[in-house]
């Protein structure tokens, strides 16, 4: 081995990933939402960088005043305006008590339960473990639990779902003695649809079963669902696709990314001054500030050449429907604007555009694709619907199995697509197996 000290040169190529090039890719996959706070942020930070939030305006109470008297809304309008006020789950339940029935100790055994309920409304903690927590009989815990399961929705407070759907049977007057039965009896292999053996047991024709499951249907498994509502949230589109003539056209909705401007005026105060650190400051606050706008006006320039491509390749779709969506891939779209697949990932991530037929998040227009029979091909998205179709309209009795899907697949439609990826996409879509779609009429 050659260990002899010396001068050698040697060529490699390297990607630096400096600050600037790293705030471009951040500021590409930003949302409006997110670009709009760290333009703010970086207002603190930069001096020499004003914002303009073209959104907020000075108030002027005498012309608000004088608007306000030629404007006519009505009250319902101004009750839209006034936001819900929400209540916690704890809240919603405690205003369903009586609070004199109950003593001190026991609200506060109550209260506790009901801080112990899952996203579903069931009771997370054994009773045993409550009573020695607070040190409280055990008796005043279950009278407790007792209490919190005749609130509102019904099934709040039980223990499981077996519980949970007893007292929904109970409190809805369904006491059928054998929909009990079953839930209490059979409630394992009733799940597992082992209905044949249920009906030979209890000596009953298997509809009678099927009827107990439609009953069942009607109940909620998750009553805690109810009370943990969330308001509606409201998604702001990043770009609108718009019909223009016989095409489309595409601008950006960038009403909410506040406007920003260089501080000259702050700029020549501090030039004048001859403090070499003070120069310093200003040679980077003004780099970084080129820095931002370059960044911007490239994210606008990337994210308005993707949704231009995507609308290029998907014309069928916004011209007829989601179900005319064709295969498309990141790839394919980089490859066409000679950028990085990557690239694209970010322009598209978390944002929406609003279309003629509604608003849809970018990523949702990239499908894989499925092989058929003829040289064409087609995306996963048509195979589910086309999945979804079969099912909707299959006999119920006798259900389609995920092989007889594939095989009518491929002979219909000349769609190429394996037992596994129907199973998938089956699951995908939350439809259950061929023998727990089975009825028993």
């Amino acid at each position: 081995m050659d260990l002899k000290a010396g001068l050698w040169q040697q060529q490699t190529l390297k990607l630096a990933m400096t600050q600037e090039l790293t705030q471009a890719i951040a500021l590409l996959q930003y949302t409006a939402q997110e670009l709009s706070s760290f333009l703010e942020n970086k207002a603190l930070e930069n001096p020499l960088l004003q914002v303009e939030n073209q959104n907020i305006q000075p108030i002027n109470p005498l012309i608000d005043r004088n608007r306000r008297k030629h404007t006519n809304h009505t009250e319902k309008e101004w009750i839209e305006q006034i936001a819900a006020k929400s209540f916690s789950v704890e809240e919603q339940l405690i205003n369903q008590l009586t609070l004199h029935k109950y003593s001190s100790i026991q609200l506060k055994v109550i209260k506790h339960l009901i801080e112990h309920l899952d996203e579903n409304g069931y009771l997370t903690s054994e009773p045993k473990e409550i009573s020695e927590q607070l040190s409280v009989p055990l008796e005043l815990v279950e009278e407790s639990i007792i209490v919190i399961q005749t609130l509102e929705p019904a099934g709040i407070g039980a223990r499981n779902l077996q519980e949970c759907l007893l007292i929904q049977v109970e409190r809805e007057n369904l006491e059928d003695d054998l929909v009990i039965t079953i839930l209490t009896s059979y409630f394992i292999p009733f799940a597992e649809k082992k209905w044949k053996q249920i009906a030979k047991e209890l000596q009953i024709p298997i509809q009678k079963i099927q009827e107990v499951f439609d009953t069942i249907q009607k109940l909620n498994p998750r009553p805690g669902a109810l009370l943990g509502q969330e308001n509606a949230s409201y998604v702001i589109p990043d770009a609108i696709v718009e019909r223009f003539g016989d095409g489309f056209s595409v601008r950006l909705c960038d009403d909410i990314i506040p406007k920003i401007s260089f501080n000259n005026q702050y700029y020549q105060k501090l030039t004048a001054s001859q403090d070499q650190q003070v120069g310093r400051f200003l040679q980077e606050k003004v780099q970084d500030y080129q820095w931002i706008m370059r960044s911007i006006e490239q994210r606008k320039e990337t994210l308005i050449r993707v949704v231009r491509m995507i609308v290029e390749k998907q014309s069928q779709f916004f011209e007829k429907g989601p179900e005319h969506l064709v295969p498309m891939t990141m790839k394919e779209v980089a490859s066409e604007l000679e950028i990085h697949e990557s690239t694209v990932s970010r322009a598209v991530k978390e944002k929406y555009v609003q279309t003629p037929i509604g608003t849809f998040a970018l990523k949702s227009f990239f499908t894989s694709t499925i092989q058929t029979v003829s040289n064409e091909n087609t995306s996963s998205s048509q195979v589910k619907n086309a999945i979804a179709s079969l099912i909707d309209t299959e006999d119920k009795q006798r259900p389609l199995s995920d092989q007889e899907i594939v095989e009518i697949l491929k002979r219909n439609q000349g769609i190429v697509v394996s037992r596994r990826t129907v199973a998938k996409y089956r699951d995908q879509l939350g439809i259950p197996s061929s023998s727990k779609r089975k009825r028993f009429d």
